[in-house]
């Protein structure tokens, strides 16, 4: 069981990450932003959620 939630976790880490670029470069068009928003991952993808 912990290995499947390892791999889970794993993955939603990757997708949180992905998403949060994706968002940053439609808005910013800037790579530097979206490097930034990329560490940040689900919390800036959460943000933009609630404050955009």
């Amino acid at each position: 069981m912990s290995r499947t939630r390892t791999e889970i976790v794993r993955s939603g880490i990757t997708f949180g990450t992905a998403l949060a670029i994706a968002i940053s470069w439609s808005y910013n068009h800037s790579v530097l932003w979206a490097i930034v928003h990329g560490f940040l991952s689900w919390l800036y993808v959460i943000y933009h959620v609630l404050f955009h």
